[in-house]
């Protein structure tokens, strides 16, 4: 006979793995909740159609660059190549539509330029292109609803960002654009930017992590030297999902023009916070509007600094937005990522998870969750880089490293928990 002790060893270990199936259970549950939620909402959070549908394109000059890189076809020179970029503020203009409404606050339509611009001008940045860019704006309005005070807005709006950063060295040129009142296609408005860059093709940072490469993040809230109010870091990406689960079900009703008429309400509006809601954020209280509505911080400053630094040294650079803390996965060649030790989850990643009840694995999956840039370096130089975030008051720190594996595989490793993604 197994002595007694012996039997309660057993007992205890199948208990483990009768537990350990439950969470396993349980994990996988929650995904399928997540996905119900986008589904219904008509978004993605890994967007499989759309890589899907592009997949068979040409990738450019540089396959595994952060963005596409084409010819020199402006000049044909071969030691330059030309970069063309095209992004808008999402479902974001949305939101802002409410809080304006809400409020008569004109300031989050200088937001949503700003988002729209950052996710051009950022990505560009990523591989190098820093300085003389060309940007265009396509706003497309329902007149209707939309007045002439927002459209004033956005163009000023863009017109201060570009002053902005040239007073860093940053040479951003206005091309103008087209503002058209297309009321049909539209429910109240869509802001989208274009950008043009021309640069040396010995410039050029091609995304070729390392086995041994720290991971320097850069954080995406606080207030950096070049803002002006706290940037909670929401970034462009997630809204559809923060608006719904977040905000009060007196939305729907109030403002049908803020979803699609198509949309089960069952997953429209399910939160229990107003816009006007306030919670205090490092001693400020911020009305929760706001918080979501921050406007996508721009790393250029830093980036340029970083990169006049340290282009050779420079791994990879990887822009956290869609696919938030996955991102690097459409960025690596046979190896693991491991982000052990991430910056501190900003108060509005929290408000989101608690009323969205949405699994961390996935909050992972969506969002930056407080790192929204990363660059993929030799231990010896990122101090340095964390020196040159922090002269801005950004918060910076090595988040994780790089391994060699057999397959491609990120993994987050933090306070809720342990994930893995392939």
């Amino acid at each position: 006979m197994m002595p007694a002790s012996g039997k309660g060893n057993v007992l205890v270990f199948i208990h483990l793995i009768f537990l350990g199936m439950a969470h396993q259970q349980w994990y996988n549950l929650q995904d399928m909740t997540d996905k119900y939620k986008y589904d219904k909402r008509g978004v993605s959070a890994t967007k499989d159609e759309v890589h899907a549908a592009i997949k068979h394109l040409d990738k450019g000059l540089y396959p595994n660059a952060f963005c596409k890189i084409l010819p020199d076809v402006a000049a044909g020179d071969p030691a330059y190549c030309n970069l063309m970029h095209a992004d808008t503020a999402g479902t974001k203009t949305s939101l802002a539509y409410l809080y304006w409404k809400e409020t008569g606050d004109l300031s989050v339509w200088a937001g949503i330029a700003q988002d729209a611009i950052v996710m051009n001008l950022d990505d560009m940045a990523c591989v190098g292109c820093t300085d003389h860019i060309l940007l265009s704006s396509t706003i497309g309005r329902n007149k209707n609803l939309i007045t002439g005070e927002v459209i004033a807005t956005l163009i000023q709006a863009t017109s201060d960002f570009a002053d902005r950063m040239r007073s860093y060295g940053l040479h951003i040129h206005l091309a103008g654009g087209e503002t058209a009142d297309v009321g049909d296609i539209v429910r109240t408005i869509d802001v989208g930017y274009t950008a043009f860059g021309r640069m040396k093709s010995s410039d050029v940072i091609e995304n070729n992590l390392q086995d041994g490469d720290v991971i320097v993040g850069l954080a995406s809230y606080g207030q950096a030297s070049y803002e002006s109010d706290y940037n909670s870091g929401m970034g462009s990406n997630g809204l559809t999902s923060a608006r719904h689960d977040v905000f009060h079900a007196a939305y729907r009703e109030a403002y049908p023009d803020t979803f699609d008429p198509n949309t089960d309400p069952a997953v429209t509006y399910l939160g229990r916070k107003q816009v006007t809601d306030t919670i205090t954020v490092e001693g400020q209280a911020i009305p929760v509007g706001k918080l979501v509505l921050s406007p996508t911080r721009t790393y250029m400053p830093v980036l340029k600094q970083v990169i006049d630094a340290y282009r050779k040294d420079l791994h990879g650079i990887i822009h956290n937005t869609g696919g938030g803390q996955t991102k690097v996965k459409s960025f690596m060649q046979g190896k693991h990522v491991i982000k052990d030790n991430l910056l501190p989850i900003p108060p509005l990643f929290d408000l989101i998870q608690t009323e969205s009840g949405t699994g961390w694995k996935e909050m992972y999956q969506v969002f930056n969750m407080g790192t929204r840039l990363e660059f993929y370096v030799p231990e010896a130089v990122a101090q340095g880089i964390i020196d040159i975030a922090r002269a801005f008051h950004i918060d910076a720190q090595v988040i994780g490293r790089v391994e060699k594996a057999d397959k491609n595989r990120v993994t987050i490793d933090g306070l809720y928990g342990t994930f893995s993604y392939e």
